[in-house]
């Protein structure tokens, strides 16, 4: 067997499979994944007006039926927000309402003042009645999967994968990644970290087994201005970005958890070294000076 690679576009990012199997075998795989990937994009979607989202914070205000795969969504973003004693908060995308990252211009601080009162996922309520799940949102509040809908659907992906007897691979979701199992040797897959100041090279090489990848920086979407970088993960309290950390990689058992832990590391600051080592997982942090600290648990 050899290396099959298959690629793609969506969630606005190049998509690739990198997986062990027979031709036929890795083909349908691929169809699969692509299928899921996009039933996710089109569900979860804030820039469609017929997604799931987009229906939900319409209806900011009043109770909703949601699926159980939304609830699960929910449910596990209130677990980001109480983990990270709410700076991981899926309600804080309006801020980008005052942020222009495109034209590099800097907010209005009291506009962006304004906006803070609708920031705030715990006052959203999850209820469960029977088998059915609502939510109720506050009036003029809005939410959006920005933080988790990518990781989601790469855990997604190589589900799929392992359904048609790929256990070899990787899933590469612009840059979200999961591991599907080690080489057919045993080897790891070395997985490269991007370098924060210098995009066309590698700041590190990863060996993983199996697992997600995730990688959260400040040079996604940016400016600088007056010799400081404004980045779009933003503090849900004062609604201004962090810059602490240039980027945080986290390895852990799905790419749903190393996503969510890279990015609350990257909002805690200077408190994520400690927070880190206490979960217990591998990580790669990187200052803006190219200084890094990383922990290996075997």
């Amino acid at each position: 067997m050899k290396i099959q690679h298959f690629h793609f576009s969506a969630m606005a990012s190049p998509c690739q499979l990198h997986l062990l199997g027979d031709n036929t075998q890795c083909r349908r795989a691929a169809a699969a994944v692509e299928q899921e990937v996009r039933r996710i994009e089109q569900k979860y979607s804030r820039y469609r007006d017929d997604s799931v989202l987009s229906e939900l914070n319409q209806r900011a205000g009043q109770t909703c039926n949601i699926d159980a795969e939304t609830a699960y969504l929910l449910n596990y973003a209130r677990v980001c927000w109480q983990q990270s004693d709410g700076l991981f908060d899926i309600s804080s995308g309006v801020l980008r309402q005052q942020w222009d990252f495109r034209n590099a211009r800097l907010p209005d601080p009291q506009q962006l003042q304004t906006l803070l009162p609708r920031v705030g996922f715990d006052r959203c309520q999850l209820l469960q009645h029977n088998e059915q799940h609502q939510l109720l949102m506050p009036a003029e509040m809005e939410i959006d999967f920005g933080g988790i809908g990518k990781e989601y659907a790469a855990d997604r992906a190589a589900a799929l994968c392992r359904q048609h007897g790929i256990h070899s691979g990787v899933v590469d979701l612009g840059g979200d990644l999961l591991v599907l199992g080690p080489k057919p040797d045993g080897s790891p897959w070395l997985l490269g970290v991007r370098h924060p100041r210098d995009p066309d090279k590698a700041f590190a090489q990863l060996p993983v087994y199996e697992g997600g990848m995730a990688t959260s920086g400040d040079y996604e979407r940016y400016f600088d201005h007056q010799g400081r970088r404004y980045c779009h993960l933003l503090n849900p309290s004062s609604g201004w970005p962090v810059d602490y950390w240039a980027s945080v990689t986290v390895l852990a058992p799905s790419c749903l958890l190393a996503g969510s832990f890279s990015t609350i590391a990257m909002l805690k600051q200077q408190q994520a070294q400690d927070w880190l080592q206490q979960q217990s997982l591998h990580f790669l942090a990187i200052r803006p000076d190219g200084s890094h600290i990383s922990q290996r648990n075997h």
